[in-house]
């Protein structure tokens, strides 16, 4: 059925970054995913659209990638940026390290106590490196999560009410 939508549409579908990603509880059923005469090769997790999704569906192994990440670019900031003013350090962050943080986070946002103290270290962290932040009010990570997923429910809403036909 791809193979044949591919042909009509005139694609080449590129067998070798194929793979098959079985999401189950509880016991397997083994079978095998055949694509143009290959046999596709089943992985525990595959990346997709910068996220990555395991076939247990936790996002403990994401959260640990993205908060590896963003620790980085933190201490980047901290060792580049010579000037002692905290608003452009803090803007730095805002700018280049909470986008990856926040990438996705309706799909993502952690549960797991473990995993929201990770994420909530990175922003922690970083603070608690800089000088004279008393006084600076950030929003902290789970209140910027809960915007996001609060944002995503009302386009969802509205994108709802839009289709339906009010005759």
């Amino acid at each position: 059925m791809i193979v044949d939508w591919a042909n009509n549409w005139q694609l080449s579908v590129s067998v070798d970054k194929c793979s098959v990603l079985k999401i189950r509880c509880g016991t397997a059923v083994d079978v095998d995913f055949i694509f143009t005469g290959n046999v596709l090769p089943t992985v525990t997790h595959c990346r997709d659209l910068g996220v990555t999704i395991v076939s247990d569906l936790s996002s403990t192994q994401y959260n640990s990638e993205i908060v590896s990440e963003a620790h980085q670019r933190a201490n980047c900031i901290v060792r580049s940026f010579s000037s002692g003013d905290i608003h452009l350090l803090v803007r730095a962050f805002n700018v280049y390290v909470r986008p990856i943080v926040e990438y996705n986070s309706v799909i993502w946002s952690p549960v797991a106590k473990h995993d929201i103290e990770l994420v909530e270290k990175v922003q922690l962290r970083f603070t608690k490196r800089l000088r004279r932040l008393r006084n600076l009010s950030v929003m902290d990570m789970s209140g910027c999560r809960y915007m996001g997923a609060s944002v995503a429910r009302l386009v969802i809403l509205v994108s709802g009410a839009r289709s339906r036909s009010w005759n």
